[in-house]
């Protein structure tokens, strides 16, 4: 466990349906902060810097690219709408013109990840100089905002949540690169070969430096739960916190299946691995057996054969023994789609997925987590840092959802066998290239969060994407079959 974050958890958290108060708006943008800058701390100039992976940004070009949306949403954006009355649409409020060189660094859709190296970065003191300006100006500004507009934008806070949510999931993405990093650990993460003794073997407190989940039982590999089908409720209609893609709320129907209890742990796909599930084209569909060839992987991201033939797993630079029930990780769609199949089973549609962590089939209702509709807590869920790797499946006891799933948030992102879609109804909000330009079949859909996505940012209706043949997330899967 990471010393300086083993105990960090955010005090609060957005919530849908929650209307911000400027105060609380503040607390937030200043807590979100804070998390920012110990991320980044123990790390070097040189390493902020550097181009670790062509995946991923340079370090430093988060940061700037974080203080760079802030900028836009909260001193820009935010005074258009208060300012024309009618949306955020009506204007931008003058920039300085020192201020366009920064613009067109940060610009995402300008300059692809695997460039950015090349541009006229900063140096790590001028990164953070200018993070502190913009927040010393929003700090003045939210008070004045009006949070009972009716304009969209600013209804409720919406304008800070979504500002809130860019920098956590930018702080996921520097947790991505950190994995990616080589050369020296990230510091403080000490490396665990030997499980931890428990002093209280029936306690349910998560343990991070165990393999096995507390009061040691050990999780039935490939156990499932039927979901009996039916209407259920997908999506949202709250535009407090949740972005454009999840909503709107809508009925679908689904015929009974059935879905793994767990996620797919490093035991079972250890199974596929020595079995051949690599080499075996039957597994395979077209497109991922074609990825197989041209990338020549045999196990999973991160993944090697130690001295004595025992599997080993690097984790921020730190070598670990592979921990048989924790969930596999920086596993691609493909992949996932190839266990499967080897499995005799499929990937959940997203839909399943959604109806299995926040549908009751008993009461007819929808939830916001698959525990119910408070707030994630360090008890509930492996999320916010808090051990800086998976932990066993079913280690959570609160962390089940009305159909029987367990860890449906936190721990990894669950591939679905969903393409990246738009609901009926869909209307882009607040700008098109947050998601409705990546609709498509080129994106496959992940659900449910990861040990490092951050608590704001994650909910039974939230939506991630990525291409199938992406590892660097952390990702994993859980399968279904038919009735």
């Amino acid at each position: 466990m990471n010393p300086s974050f083993g105990t960090f958890f955010a005090p609060m958290t957005l919530l849908p349906g929650s209307a911000l108060t400027p105060d609380e708006a503040i607390r937030l943008l200043s807590e979100a902060r804070s998390y920012t800058l110990r991320l980044i701390d123990p790390l070097t100039e040189e390493e902020l810097r550097a181009q670790h992976d062509s995946l991923m940004s340079p370090m430093i070009w988060d940061l700037g690219h974080i203080g760079h949306f802030e900028e836009v949403w909260l001193l820009e954006k935010s005074r258009a709408a208060a300012g024309a009355g009618v949306g955020f649409g009506g204007g931008e409020a003058p920039r300085d013109a020192a201020d366009e060189g920064l613009r067109g660094i940060y610009n995402p859709f300008q300059h692809p990840r695997a460039t950015r190296d090349r541009l006229p970065l900063p140096a790590r003191a001028d990164a953070l100089a200018y993070l502190e300006q913009i927040r010393r100006k929003v700090l003045e500004e939210v008070p004045r905002l009006d949070f009972s507009s009716p304009d969209p934008l600013l209804r409720d806070g919406f304008v800070v949540a979504l500002v809130l949510q860019h920098e956590y999931q930018h702080n996921e993405t520097i947790l991505q690169t950190l994995q990616l990093k080589e050369g020296r650990p990230y510091p403080g993460l000490a490396p665990v070969d030997t499980p931890a003794p428990r002093t209280e073997p029936d306690s349910r407190t998560p343990d991070p430096d165990s393999d096995e989940p507390p009061g040691g039982v050990i999780p039935m590999d490939g156990a499932m739960v039927r979901f009996p089908g039916g209407v259920v409720a997908i999506g949202t209609d709250d535009r407090t916190v949740a972005y454009d893609n999840e909503r709107p709320l809508h009925m679908r129907r689904l015929e009974p299946f059935w879905i793994d209890v767990t996620p797919v742990t490093n035991a079972a796909f250890l199974r596929f691995v020595e079995e051949g599930g690599y080499r075996t084209r039957d597994f395979w569909s077209v497109a991922g057996w074609r990825w197989l060839e041209n990338s020549g992987v045999t196990a999973p991201r991160h993944w090697k054969k130690g001295r004595e033939g025992q599997w080993r797993v690097d984790v921020m630079g730190h070598d670990r023994p592979l921990r048989p029930h924790a969930p596999v990780c920086h596993v691609c769609w493909f992949e996932a789609e190839a266990y499967a199949r080897f499995a005799g089973r499929r990937l959940p549609t997203e839909f399943e997925w959604e109806a299995a962590a926040t549908w009751s089939p008993d009461t007819g209702a929808k939830q916001l987590f698959p525990w119910g509709d408070t707030p994630p807590t360090p008890e509930l869920a492996n999320l916010d840092s808090s051990h800086f790797d998976c932990v066993a499946v079913e280690t959570y006891p609160g962390n089940v959802s009305p159909s029987g799933c367990s860890g449906m948030i936190g721990d990894v992102w669950e591939w679905t066998s969903s393409d990246f879609t738009g609901y009926p109804g869909f209307r882009p909000f607040p700008y098109p290239e947050y998601s409705g330009v990546f609709f498509g079949s080129e994106y496959k859909v992940l659900r449910g969060g990861s040990w490092a996505t951050r608590p704001g940012a994650i909910r039974g209706t939230f939506r991630n994407w990525d291409y199938p043949i992406r590892r660097q997330i952390f990702s994993g899967f859980r399968c279904a079959r038919d009735d």
